[in-house]
């Protein structure tokens, strides 16, 4: 299947997208595992998929096993969150980490071919249910990439739900815009509560969050990539890119920008997307005094 881009790019970096068009094929490690934590996830945030299955694990497309690491090694200073797992350079600078794995006692080849197994779910790493975990990271670019948007697209008709809006302002007052009427001129952080509903009651994050105040975008989300700078992550935005510290940082509700609000009456309009292309609006009207 040869892999496309779907939706905006304008966030994505050109060596990326470069090396991205160089690999002609990927699948997913298990179509028929169930997703329970996707890419920015939570407030570390997620640089990968967590999966929940009990079948078998295989390459998303062919490369090189450059590392493996077994659960059972304790002289690695790695960290031990991912238990048993192994990386896998599919070309061109994208590599894929595979971890929580069983791998029982089959040895592993130098080379795998796409679909090519590798391991089965398994308990190890910090996990509480049988699965696995899987994620891409960019060298060039020293970045990790979401695999949801460059593999083929899952299925998926349900539309994001937009929880809650806020709006915070410079003293951390926070005024819920489904309550609000009117407030006062200012600066004024916004937050969106949103959540990707594919798998139902498992809450995920959605792709991308965007604000619009009176028809003028304020601030969006995209949750393609997350890089890292001295010790920092960071994620894309309208804004070029904003520490990951900044947008958790009142988890569940992301903040997705700021911006100063004039007398007058005023309109927001928030859009939230998953990866599908599925989309909920919210707006919200109110006088600013």
């Amino acid at each position: 299947m040869k892999r496309r881009f779907r939706g905006p790019v304008r966030f994505l970096f050109p060596a990326f997208f470069f090396a991205a068009a160089l690999v002609s094929s990927l699948e997913w490690p298990d179509t028929a595992a169930e997703i329970i934590l996707n890419f920015a996830a939570e407030k570390t945030p997620s640089l990968g998929y967590s999966f929940r299955s009990e079948g078998p694990v295989r390459s998303a497309a062919s490369g090189e096993i450059i590392f493996i690491r077994d659960e059972a090694d304790t002289i690695s200073a790695l960290p031990p969150g991912l238990g048993t797992w192994l990386a896998i350079d599919h070309g061109d600078g994208l590599v894929g980490v595979y971890g929580r794995l069983d791998r029982g006692n089959n040895p592993y080849p130098y080379m795998v071919e796409e679909g090519g197994f590798i391991g089965r779910s398994g308990f190890t790493g910090w996990t509480g249910t049988q699965g696995f975990y899987f994620s891409f990271f960019d060298r060039r670019e020293k970045q990790w990439v979401n695999p949801g948007r460059i593999l083929p697209l899952l299925p998926d008709t349900r539309l994001p739900v937009i929880r809650s809006v806020v709006f915070r302002d410079s003293e951390g007052r926070t005024f819920n815009l489904a309550q609000t009427r009117s407030l006062a001129q200012g600066q004024y952080r916004i937050q969106v509560e949103a959540q990707d509903t594919r798998t139902g009651d498992i809450p995920l994050s959605p792709h991308r969050v965007s604000c619009y105040v009176n028809g003028i975008e304020r601030g969006s989300l995209i949750f393609e990539t997350v890089s890292a700078r001295r010790g920092t992550l960071f994620v894309p935005s309208s804004e070029g890119s904003r520490s990951a510290g900044r947008v958790y940082e009142y988890y569940p509700a992301l903040s997705a920008g700021d911006v100063f609000l004039s007398r007058g009456q005023t309109v927001v309009e928030i859009i939230a997307e998953d990866m599908a292309g599925n989309s909920r609006v919210a707006s919200y009207r109110f006088l600013v005094e």
